[in-house]
């Protein structure tokens, strides 16, 4: 059926490729640092601008947490030739859409417009580079947007700050320890001067690629590129760089959050490598093994079978240094906790202790396949994973064949990781319980 989605889905874009599509592209640097990336597609009239900095919470002030996600709202307040608000108002004149995004890594914004609208998303994007305003008043609106952000998304939802606990557990150095979403304390104590250093710092050519894909000519996209963005100057603040090397884990950590939730959750992390290493492709496929779809391991265990779980999900979190692997799961009915983890770890021991089939293994494989030819469905994904490759790896050509290092992760392989990853000393252990059980005590 997946297989079947993705077809359909891209069969109505006017999109078809062979089981390892070759997306062709140009890249080159301009004097002041910025990358670029071209991807030049006639499909269809439309085009993918996009912004990538190297700049997410990782790279904050430990007293000054939030300020990459802050950033990711205030660089749309305006600019000094874009009056405040009216960023949108030019997409939607346009017919198109935008948006962006932080991760613990990097900021992302990006356009999606017409292709004769071109121009506008160069425009925009070089005036957020290098003539954004940051001003008091600009500060306390977005100020508000953010508070309202993270009640919305963290404080009042179930379970909605699961990752952040889990991170400050399994993180004592590493700066992966805080939420993208930041402090709301270090927010409000930030001043104005404060905000202007890290725009000065961080949203620079030189930390930055520019990706587009879509539909133009390559030739006059480069003058357009250099007359939009070849006057910024270089940032004159050096960037700072991230060396703190996280120390081992070394002893299960547990631990109780009460929440305004109804029924009871587990979550575990546990510490493995950064995106991109070998280890970390073998983990992915687990994650996808044990969770992946109806007929995943923990599904037909926890789920369909024993019906202890109302539902388990687990995955790898992509990051630029050693990362967490997470699973996370809510019980079904009276289920207790202690009854979920023991059938949970039993799931995993048979994974530490026997290969998995043939017929697994082949269907990890179709899956990672189709979910990597769906990264080639729309122009502004295949700029972002441009973006990503060059920015994470230093090699934009991953788009074209890191399918293969996910194909050559073998049985053996899946094995080895559970077994040196997914032990207790290596692992957070969180059980969330209804606020009234804590009353109650």
């Amino acid at each position: 059926m997946k297989n079947l989605l993705i077809a359909f889905i891209l069969l109505i874009s006017g999109k078809t490729f062979s089981q390892n599509p070759q997306i062709k592209y140009e890249e080159y640097n301009l004097k002041n640092g910025l990358h670029v990336i071209l991807h030049e597609d006639h499909t269809t009239p439309i085009v993918g601008v996009s912004v990538m900095y190297h700049v997410g919470s990782k790279n904050e002030n430990p007293n000054r947490t939030g300020f990459a996600h802050f950033f990711e709202h205030l660089l749309f307040e305006g600019t000094e030739n874009i009056k405040r608000g009216e960023f949108f108002k030019y997409i939607e004149n346009a017919g198109g859409r935008n948006n962006a995004n932080t991760t613990k890594d990097r900021t992302f914004y990006y356009e999606i417009l017409p292709s004769n609208q071109l121009d506008l998303g160069l425009w925009l994007e070089s005036e957020r580079m290098m003539h954004a305003v940051i001003d008091q008043e600009g500060i306390n609106t977005q100020r508000e947007v953010v508070k309202e952000e993270k009640r919305l998304r963290v404080d009042n939802r179930p379970y909605g700050g699961w990752l952040a606990e889990v991170s400050k557990r399994t993180y004592t150095q590493h700066p992966y320890k805080w939420a993208v979403i930041g402090s709301m304390k270090d927010l409000n104590a930030a001043k104005k001067e404060e905000f202007i250093k890290f725009y000065k710092t961080f949203y620079v050519p030189n930390n930055a690629i520019l990706s587009i894909a879509g539909d133009f000519d390559t030739k006059t996209l480069k003058k357009q590129i250099k007359a939009y963005f070849g006057a910024i100057p270089k940032g004159k603040y050096p960037i700072p760089k991230i060396t703190t090397v996280e120390p081992p884990l070394k002893k299960e950590i547990r631990d109780t959050i009460y929440d305004n939730i109804q029924l009871p959750g587990l979550v575990e992390g546990y510490r493995i490598p950064q995106q991109g290493t070998d280890d970390f492709y073998a983990l992915e496929m687990l994650s996808d093994l044990l969770t992946s779809g109806e007929s995943s391991r923990l599904n037909k265990k926890c789920v369909q079978e024993t019906e202890k779980a109302m539902y388990v999900y687990s995955f790898p979190y992509n990051t630029e240094d050693p990362s967490l692997f997470f699973l996370f799961s809510v019980v079904n009915g009276d289920t207790k906790l202690e009854a979920l983890e023991s059938e949970i770890d039993k799931e995993l021991s048979k994974v530490k202790n026997e290969l998995i089939s043939d017929e697994e293994l082949q269907k990890l494989k179709n899956s990672i396949e189709s979910s990597y030819i769906y990264n080639f469905n729309s122009v502004i994904g295949i700029a972002e994973n441009l973006a990503n490759y060059h920015m994470y790896f230093g090699d934009a050509n991953l788009i074209n064949t890191e399918l293969e290092r996910y194909l050559k992760v073998s049985k053996e392989d899946i094995k080895r990781v559970a077994n040196k990853y997914l032990v207790k000393e290596n692992r957070v252990v969180l059980y969330y319980l209804p606020k009234e059980n804590k009353d109650e005590k």
